[in-house]
């Protein structure tokens, strides 16, 4: 794979994504929904595909690959606990979307203040996402760079990539708002899911097929198909990963931001079933590039080489190559963008809006705006780094915005919870996890990955019992999702409703 081709493949994405992202403009979004939340009228498909590459970025080809070949087949387990975790999408979802409508949320930080009648909790929250978030948005930055330099020897350097990722996402991301973002998105989805899965057959029947492959494994490297594995697993490893996994639907707002963006609920099931059916079979593919990757080039210097050293190798054809890796470089640009866009609706509207009252709309997306390159940056320097493992760099951004699951969960199902919880629960956890990875990450033997949820739901029920919630706040909310989901079932039962449909 020459370095020209590399460069040519690039630019026809580069040139194909931004006419898409153009033709996905409708007149320029002169609000906070239309520039943030394609004034929630998305469809169920580009939803989908939408959600998925942003979801499965540069962690996943680059990540749970390396993950695989540094820790075997609990790799896989740790992800499927993720799969299973976006079952909380069917079950907060509707009642995202219901107050989101009711209310005009653009932010999840600025739902929770005011169901918790508190701009300091929105704050808080909008704050808490950008620490833990940036340094998310440095590993996908990570994840472009290693893949660039591994599948180039070199040639195009770490710091170009990193620099050539950030660009991009800062282009798609002023183009038309997350409108374009979403319309790239299923580009990158389908170009992500084609590729990668044609390839990890290619590459599988080079080694023999999978019988071969797998009898390599047994023989050579058996401690990867067992549990816990060749080192990198153990059970408390395996749990403090996979804890913050299982609630990345929620505590990440980029993801949780989308669930206000469907236009109706008939899209939003159609989102989350063509998430499901996307997650398994990338999941699937990723592990297997893992393995493939382990049998063989055993002796790597870096585990998140495994996929870059393939896509280099004789097992892949040249333009294969370039296409999967175009594709995973997209998806990493487009979780970048997406965070982007979604700390900067957060700075615009829950912390600059509440720091000056009365702020035009107008203002507030200037603000945004203003805030995406600067987002982008710090990411940039964080990606700098060059910081190991990106699967587990992941779930440490995790670790800390798990301190947003409670007051999340407690939103919705817990008419008890008040202001006062929420927000020592988002600072205190937040201040916590910050100073466990400052101090080694173990107390008691324990990683903050447990010990997160863990002080976050005590500090959450704890001062909620001891404070009281604002009724009227309360009652607001919980009437207000009855209400739109009360609309929707007696519209689907409607007999009329049925008659205009025929």
């Amino acid at each position: 794979m020459t370095e020209s081709l590399i460069w040519w493949s690039i630019a026809i994405y580069l040139l194909i994504a931004v006419g898409i992202a153009i033709m996905s403009r409708q007149g320029a979004a002169e609000s906070m929904s239309g520039y943030f939340l394609g004034n929630r009228q998305m469809n169920g498909f580009v939803s989908a595909l939408s959600y998925s590459a942003t979801t499965y970025s540069a962690f996943m080809m680059v990540g749970l690959a390396g993950l695989t070949y540094a820790g075997g087949v609990g790799a896989l387990g740790f992800e499927i606990i993720y799969f299973a975790g976006v079952s909380l999408v069917a079950i907060f979802g509707p009642k995202f979307w219901a107050v989101g409508k009711k209310f005009g949320y653009v932010t999840p930080s600025e739902m929770l203040g005011h169901r918790y009648n508190s701009k300091h909790v929105a704050m808080a929250v909008s704050l808490a996402s950008c620490i833990f978030l940036i340094p998310y948005s440095a590993v996908q930055l990570a994840g472009v760079g290693y893949l660039l330099q591994g599948i180039t020897d070199g040639a195009i350097t770490f710091t170009t990539g990193v620099i050539m990722a950030t660009m991009i996402a800062i282009f798609f991301s002023y183009i038309a708002g997350i409108r374009s973002v979403m319309w790239t998105d299923s580009l990158q989805a389908i170009m992500m899911i084609v590729a990668s899965t044609l390839v990890a057959f290619l590459v599988i029947q080079g080694l023999g097929g999978f019988g071969a492959l797998f009898d390599t494994l047994a023989t050579e490297h058996s401690q990867s198909l067992t549990v816990p594995g060749s080192g990198l697993f153990s059970f408390v490893t395996f749990l403090g990963l996979t804890i913050p996994w299982f609630f990345f639907s929620l505590s990440n707002p980029q993801v949780s931001q989308r669930l206000f963006m469907p236009s109706s609920l008939r899209a939003m099931r159609q989102m989350l079933i063509g998430f499901l059916v996307f997650g398994f079979i990338y999941t699937m593919v990723s592990v297997l590039w893992g393995f493939s990757a382990l049998a063989a080039f055993p002796s790597l210097a870096s585990a998140d080489l495994a996929t870059p050293t393939l896509l280099a190798s004789e097992f892949v054809p040249p333009v294969l190559g370039v296409i999967v890796m175009v594709g995973i470089m997209a998806a990493a640009v487009s979780t970048i963008d997406s965070i982007m866009l979604t700390l900067a609706s957060m700075v615009s509207r829950d912390v600059y809006a509440n720091v000056k009252p009365n702020v035009s709309e107008k203002r507030q997306l200037l603000v945004g705006k203003f805030v995406v390159p600067v987002i982008a940056i710090l990411a940039l320097a964080f990606a700098e780094l060059q910081l190991d493992l990106i699967a587990v760099l992941s779930v440490a951004a995790s670790s800390g915005l798990v301190a947003m699951v409670p007051a999340i969960i407690g939103a919705f199902y817990w008419k008890r919870g008040t202001g006062a919880g929420a927000l020592v629960s988002v600072v205190g956890t937040s201040a916590f996890v910050l100073l466990m990875y400052a101090t080694g990450n173990s107390l008691l033997g324990l990683p903050s990955g447990i010990w997160g949820i863990v002080v976050a739901s005590v500090l959450f029920v704890g001062v909620s019992l001891m404070t009281k919630p604002h009724q009227a706040a309360t009652d607001a909310f919980f009437d207000a999702i009855s209400e739109e989901l009360g609309k929707k079932r007696s519209h689907k039962v409607s007999p009329s409703t049925q008659e205009s449909n025929v």
